[in-house]
C-alpha cells in the first residue's frame, strides 16, 4: 500500500485515466474528488461488502414474486389536510 500526504487542491494521478484531488480538509474529515471512466466502480469502503452481498443475491423466483403480489396493501389515509372548496375545487376524500 502506498501512503501519500496531500494538501487541499493537490492531486494524485493513478494510471492513465484516474485522478484523485483533495478538495477540502476540515479537522479529521477529507473531501475527495475522483475523476475516472464510467466503467470504473468507485465505492466507499463501508459499502463494499453490501455491494458484494447484493450482487451475489439470487433473483426472486416466480414463487417469491407471487407472494409479493399477494401481500396486503397498507392503508393510506387520503383525507385532505385542508378544505379546498373556497378555491373552486372540491375536497378530495378517499
Amino acid at each position: 500500500m502506498l501512503v501519500l500526504s496531500r494538501k487541499a487542491a493537490e492531486r494524485i494521478k493513478i494510471g492513465d485515466n484516474i485522478v484523485v484531488e483533495v478538495r477540502r480538509v476540515a479537522g479529521n474529515r477529507v473531501t475527495l474528488a475522483i475523476e475516472a471512466p464510467r466503467e470504473i466502480r468507485i465505492l466507499r469502503g463501508e459499502l463494499e461488502q453490501a455491494a458484494t452481498d447484493f450482487e451475489g443475491a439470487k433473483p426472486p423466483s416466480s414463487n417469491d414474486q407471487a407472494s409479493i403480489a399477494s401481500a396486503p396493501v397498507p392503508f393510506v389515509d387520503a383525507t385532505p389536510q385542508a378544505d379546498l372548496s373556497d378555491h373552486g375545487m372540491a375536497a378530495f376524500v378517499g
